[in-house]
Protein backbone atom coordinates (compact mmCIF):
# COMPACT_ATOMS: atom_id res chain seq x y z
CA UNK A 1 0.00 0.00 0.00
CA UNK A 2 1.18 3.62 -0.61
CA UNK A 3 2.02 5.58 2.39
CA UNK A 4 2.26 9.08 3.15
CA UNK A 5 5.40 10.65 1.89
CA UNK A 6 7.47 12.27 4.18
CA UNK A 7 8.72 15.40 4.36
CA UNK A 8 12.30 17.22 3.25
CA UNK A 9 13.41 20.48 3.24
CA UNK A 10 16.10 21.03 0.03
CA UNK A 11 17.66 24.01 -1.20
CA UNK A 12 17.49 27.71 -0.64
CA UNK A 13 16.70 28.90 -3.69
CA UNK A 14 13.50 28.79 -5.49
CA UNK A 15 13.34 25.80 -7.85
CA UNK A 16 10.07 25.79 -9.95
CA UNK A 17 8.03 22.67 -10.81
CA UNK A 18 5.13 22.49 -12.87
CA UNK A 19 3.27 19.51 -11.40
CA UNK A 20 0.43 19.21 -13.43
CA UNK A 21 -0.16 18.51 -16.90
CA UNK A 22 -1.05 15.96 -19.85
CA UNK A 23 0.04 14.90 -23.27
CA UNK A 24 -1.40 12.75 -25.77
CA UNK A 25 -1.38 9.91 -23.57
CA UNK A 26 -4.31 11.84 -22.05
CA UNK A 27 -7.69 11.88 -23.92
CA UNK A 28 -7.91 15.55 -23.92
CA UNK A 29 -4.33 16.13 -25.32
CA UNK A 30 -2.19 16.05 -28.28
CA UNK A 31 0.89 17.23 -27.09
CA UNK A 32 4.02 15.45 -27.79
CA UNK A 33 5.94 14.59 -24.53
CA UNK A 34 9.32 15.91 -25.89
CA UNK A 35 8.00 19.42 -26.75
CA UNK A 36 6.10 19.70 -22.95
CA UNK A 37 10.10 19.29 -21.73
CA UNK A 38 11.48 21.28 -24.24
CA UNK A 39 9.09 24.34 -22.99
CA UNK A 40 9.36 23.31 -19.47
CA UNK A 41 13.32 24.05 -19.79
CA UNK A 42 12.80 27.64 -21.96
CA UNK A 43 10.62 28.68 -19.17
CA UNK A 44 13.11 28.15 -16.52
CA UNK A 45 11.73 24.75 -15.01
CA UNK A 46 13.48 22.83 -12.57
CA UNK A 47 10.98 20.22 -12.99
CA UNK A 48 7.75 19.21 -14.59
CA UNK A 49 5.48 16.11 -13.51
CA UNK A 50 3.10 14.32 -15.90
CA UNK A 51 -0.09 13.88 -14.91
CA UNK A 52 -2.24 11.92 -17.22
CA UNK A 53 -5.55 11.82 -16.88
CA UNK A 54 -6.74 8.45 -15.20
CA UNK A 55 -10.93 8.55 -15.69
CA UNK A 56 -12.93 5.45 -14.17
CA UNK A 57 -16.56 7.20 -14.89
CA UNK A 58 -18.66 4.34 -16.74
CA UNK A 59 -19.10 6.80 -20.00
CA UNK A 60 -15.40 7.75 -19.87
CA UNK A 61 -13.31 4.85 -19.88
CA UNK A 62 -14.08 3.53 -22.49
CA UNK A 63 -11.75 6.53 -24.00
CA UNK A 64 -9.37 6.44 -21.21
CA UNK A 65 -5.89 6.41 -22.42
CA UNK A 66 -3.63 5.57 -19.45
CA UNK A 67 -1.36 3.17 -20.31
CA UNK A 68 1.35 2.77 -17.34
CA UNK A 69 3.63 1.07 -19.11
CA UNK A 70 3.67 3.47 -22.11
CA UNK A 71 4.04 6.24 -19.82
CA UNK A 72 6.80 4.91 -17.78
CA UNK A 73 8.25 3.82 -21.38
CA UNK A 74 8.24 7.61 -22.33
CA UNK A 75 9.37 9.32 -19.12
CA UNK A 76 12.22 6.96 -19.64
CA UNK A 77 13.17 8.10 -22.75
CA UNK A 78 12.96 11.54 -21.91
CA UNK A 79 15.16 11.36 -19.11
CA UNK A 80 17.92 9.65 -20.73
CA UNK A 81 18.03 12.54 -23.15
CA UNK A 82 16.48 15.41 -21.00
CA UNK A 83 17.59 14.20 -17.50
CA UNK A 84 20.84 16.42 -17.22
CA UNK A 85 18.77 19.86 -17.48
CA UNK A 86 15.78 19.17 -15.73
CA UNK A 87 13.43 17.12 -13.28
CA UNK A 88 10.83 14.86 -15.39
CA UNK A 89 8.54 12.88 -13.11
CA UNK A 90 5.38 10.47 -13.33
CA UNK A 91 2.55 11.14 -12.16
CA UNK A 92 -1.50 10.59 -12.09
CA UNK A 93 -4.41 12.90 -11.85
CA UNK A 94 -7.27 10.57 -10.27
CA UNK A 95 -10.84 11.86 -10.77
CA UNK A 96 -13.53 11.38 -7.63
CA UNK A 97 -15.87 8.98 -7.81
CA UNK A 98 -17.51 7.05 -5.07
CA UNK A 99 -18.87 4.52 -7.20
CA UNK A 100 -14.90 3.63 -8.49
CA UNK A 101 -12.77 4.36 -5.19
CA UNK A 102 -12.15 0.36 -4.90
CA UNK A 103 -10.87 0.47 -8.86
CA UNK A 104 -8.81 3.51 -8.37
CA UNK A 105 -7.50 2.83 -5.04
CA UNK A 106 -6.20 -1.08 -6.03
CA UNK A 107 -4.78 0.60 -9.42
CA UNK A 108 -2.45 3.08 -7.44
CA UNK A 109 -1.07 0.76 -5.08
CA UNK A 110 -0.13 -1.80 -7.99
CA UNK A 111 1.87 1.03 -9.44
CA UNK A 112 4.62 3.81 -8.61
CA UNK A 113 4.23 7.36 -9.16
CA UNK A 114 5.60 10.65 -8.21
CA UNK A 115 2.87 12.31 -7.26
CA UNK A 116 -1.19 11.27 -6.98
CA UNK A 117 -3.20 13.79 -8.16
CA UNK A 118 -6.78 14.05 -6.55
CA UNK A 119 -9.59 16.19 -8.56
CA UNK A 120 -13.53 16.57 -8.87
CA UNK A 121 -14.49 16.63 -12.34
CA UNK A 122 -18.11 15.45 -11.63
CA UNK A 123 -20.83 16.48 -9.08
CA UNK A 124 -23.87 14.53 -7.77
CA UNK A 125 -23.50 12.65 -10.90
CA UNK A 126 -23.25 15.61 -13.67
CA UNK A 127 -19.79 16.04 -15.33
CA UNK A 128 -18.71 19.71 -14.98
CA UNK A 129 -17.61 20.26 -18.53
CA UNK A 130 -20.94 18.86 -20.38
CA UNK A 131 -23.83 21.37 -20.60
CA UNK A 132 -27.00 19.12 -20.83
CA UNK A 133 -25.68 18.44 -17.11
CA UNK A 134 -26.04 21.68 -15.81
CA UNK A 135 -30.18 21.69 -16.28
CA UNK A 136 -31.90 23.16 -13.43
CA UNK A 137 -28.91 24.54 -12.17
CA UNK A 138 -27.65 28.46 -12.22
CA UNK A 139 -24.10 29.99 -10.72
CA UNK A 140 -24.93 29.65 -7.30
CA UNK A 141 -26.99 26.29 -6.77
CA UNK A 142 -24.09 24.77 -9.33
CA UNK A 143 -21.44 26.05 -7.78
CA UNK A 144 -22.28 24.93 -4.01
CA UNK A 145 -23.02 21.66 -5.18
CA UNK A 146 -19.74 21.11 -6.65
CA UNK A 147 -18.03 22.65 -3.83
CA UNK A 148 -19.88 20.21 -1.22
CA UNK A 149 -18.92 17.27 -3.43
CA UNK A 150 -15.11 18.55 -3.37
CA UNK A 151 -15.62 18.72 0.53
CA UNK A 152 -17.15 15.08 0.11
CA UNK A 153 -13.62 14.04 -1.64
CA UNK A 154 -11.39 15.33 1.13
CA UNK A 155 -13.46 13.70 3.92
CA UNK A 156 -12.90 10.51 2.27
CA UNK A 157 -9.42 11.10 1.54
CA UNK A 158 -9.81 11.50 5.60
CA UNK A 159 -11.51 8.26 6.12
CA UNK A 160 -8.25 6.70 4.35
CA UNK A 161 -5.79 8.53 6.47
CA UNK A 162 -7.66 7.15 9.52
CA UNK A 163 -7.58 3.75 8.04
CA UNK A 164 -4.16 3.92 7.76
CA UNK A 165 -2.53 5.71 4.76
CA UNK A 166 -3.75 7.82 2.15
CA UNK A 167 -3.13 7.43 -1.51
CA UNK A 168 -3.65 11.20 -2.68
CA UNK A 169 -1.06 13.87 -2.18
CA UNK A 170 -2.43 16.92 -4.11
CA UNK A 171 -5.35 18.57 -4.36
CA UNK A 172 -6.21 20.18 -7.89
CA UNK A 173 -8.42 23.37 -8.51
CA UNK A 174 -10.29 23.07 -5.80
CA UNK A 175 -12.57 25.57 -7.65
CA UNK A 176 -12.70 24.62 -10.91
CA UNK A 177 -16.36 24.98 -10.97
CA UNK A 178 -16.52 28.98 -11.51
CA UNK A 179 -14.80 27.71 -14.88
CA UNK A 180 -17.65 26.23 -16.14
CA UNK A 181 -20.05 28.89 -14.78
CA UNK A 182 -18.49 31.38 -16.54
CA UNK A 183 -18.70 29.77 -19.85
CA UNK A 184 -22.09 28.47 -19.21
CA UNK A 185 -23.58 31.33 -17.06
CA UNK A 186 -21.13 34.16 -17.80
CA UNK A 187 -20.37 34.38 -14.56
CA UNK A 188 -18.77 32.99 -11.40
CA UNK A 189 -18.72 33.40 -7.48
CA UNK A 190 -16.67 31.43 -5.34
CA UNK A 191 -17.02 34.35 -1.81
CA UNK A 192 -20.22 33.54 -1.53
CA UNK A 193 -19.38 30.09 -0.46
CA UNK A 194 -16.56 30.81 1.76
CA UNK A 195 -17.81 28.59 4.26
CA UNK A 196 -17.49 25.80 2.21
CA UNK A 197 -13.91 26.65 0.88
CA UNK A 198 -13.29 26.97 4.72
CA UNK A 199 -14.08 23.49 5.05
CA UNK A 200 -12.21 22.34 2.55
CA UNK A 201 -8.82 23.74 3.74
CA UNK A 202 -9.12 22.74 7.15
CA UNK A 203 -10.27 19.41 5.97
CA UNK A 204 -6.87 19.73 3.75
CA UNK A 205 -4.63 20.59 6.58
CA UNK A 206 -6.20 17.77 9.01
CA UNK A 207 -5.10 14.96 5.65
CA UNK A 208 -2.24 16.28 4.96
CA UNK A 209 -3.38 17.24 0.95
CA UNK A 210 -1.72 19.72 -0.52
CA UNK A 211 -3.69 22.42 -1.83
CA UNK A 212 -2.80 23.45 -5.83
CA UNK A 213 -3.25 26.50 -7.39
CA UNK A 214 -3.76 26.13 -11.19
CA UNK A 215 -2.99 28.38 -13.99
CA UNK A 216 -5.29 27.13 -16.66
CA UNK A 217 -8.31 29.25 -15.97
CA UNK A 218 -5.92 32.18 -16.87
CA UNK A 219 -5.46 30.87 -20.05
CA UNK A 220 -9.49 30.74 -20.40
CA UNK A 221 -12.17 33.09 -19.94
CA UNK A 222 -11.42 33.67 -16.39
CA UNK A 223 -8.74 36.40 -14.73
CA UNK A 224 -7.98 34.63 -11.70
CA UNK A 225 -6.52 31.31 -10.42
CA UNK A 226 -7.96 28.16 -9.20
CA UNK A 227 -8.61 29.16 -6.14
CA UNK A 228 -7.86 32.98 -5.98
CA UNK A 229 -5.70 34.86 -4.61
CA UNK A 230 -8.19 35.35 -1.44
CA UNK A 231 -8.07 31.80 -0.82
CA UNK A 232 -4.68 31.37 -0.89
CA UNK A 233 -4.42 34.29 1.90
CA UNK A 234 -7.35 32.15 3.66
CA UNK A 235 -5.04 29.00 3.64
CA UNK A 236 -2.28 30.86 5.11
CA UNK A 237 -4.63 32.20 7.51
CA UNK A 238 -5.53 28.62 8.67
CA UNK A 239 -2.03 27.54 9.25
CA UNK A 240 -1.05 26.15 5.59
CA UNK A 241 2.45 26.87 4.32
CA UNK A 242 2.84 25.05 0.96
CA UNK A 243 1.00 24.56 -1.60
CA UNK A 244 1.05 23.10 -5.72
CA UNK A 245 1.64 24.74 -8.68
CA UNK A 246 0.52 23.11 -12.47
CA UNK A 247 0.00 24.77 -15.69
CA UNK A 248 -2.67 22.13 -16.19
CA UNK A 249 -1.44 22.68 -20.26
CA UNK A 250 -2.57 20.33 -22.81
CA UNK A 251 -0.48 21.67 -25.18
CA UNK A 252 2.87 21.89 -25.25
CA UNK A 253 2.96 26.28 -25.31
CA UNK A 254 1.33 25.94 -22.08
CA UNK A 255 3.83 24.22 -20.26
CA UNK A 256 5.42 26.40 -17.50
CA UNK A 257 2.49 29.05 -18.17
CA UNK A 258 1.70 31.55 -15.45
CA UNK A 259 4.15 29.43 -12.73
CA UNK A 260 6.34 31.88 -12.08
CA UNK A 261 4.08 35.11 -11.31
CA UNK A 262 2.04 32.44 -9.65
CA UNK A 263 5.21 31.91 -6.93
CA UNK A 264 5.75 35.50 -6.54
CA UNK A 265 1.39 35.05 -5.61
CA UNK A 266 2.38 32.17 -3.48
CA UNK A 267 5.18 34.62 -1.28
CA UNK A 268 2.95 37.68 -1.27
CA UNK A 269 0.20 35.79 1.22
CA UNK A 270 2.24 33.91 3.15
CA UNK A 271 2.66 31.18 1.78
CA UNK A 272 6.33 30.12 2.28
CA UNK A 273 6.83 26.70 0.81
CA UNK A 274 6.49 24.92 -3.09
CA UNK A 275 5.67 21.19 -2.05
CA UNK A 276 7.12 19.39 -5.06
CA UNK A 277 6.84 15.38 -4.83
CA UNK A 278 9.15 13.04 -6.21
CA UNK A 279 9.43 9.25 -5.74
CA UNK A 280 5.94 10.23 -3.71
CA UNK A 281 8.28 12.10 -0.91
CA UNK A 282 7.32 15.55 -0.38
CA UNK A 283 10.07 17.97 -0.93
CA UNK A 284 9.54 21.18 -0.28
CA UNK A 285 11.44 24.35 -2.21
CA UNK A 286 11.83 27.89 -0.16
CA UNK A 287 9.74 30.71 -1.44
CA UNK A 288 12.57 33.88 -0.94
Amino acid sequence: MLGRPALTLVGMVTALYDQHLHSRHSVDSEADPAENVRQAIARGMAGLTFTEHFDTHPTEWPTCRYDYDKIAQTIADLRREFGGQIYIGHGIEICYQPEQMDKILAYLSAHTFDVVLYSVHWFDGRALHVREHWAGLDTASGTRAYLKNVVEAVQFAGKLKQQGSCPFDILTHLDLVKRYTQRFFKSYDIRSHSDLIDEILKACLDVGLIPEVNLSSLRQSLPESMPAEWVVARYAQLGGVAMSLGSDAHASEDVGAGIAAAAEMLKRNGIKRLAVYKHRQRCDEMLF
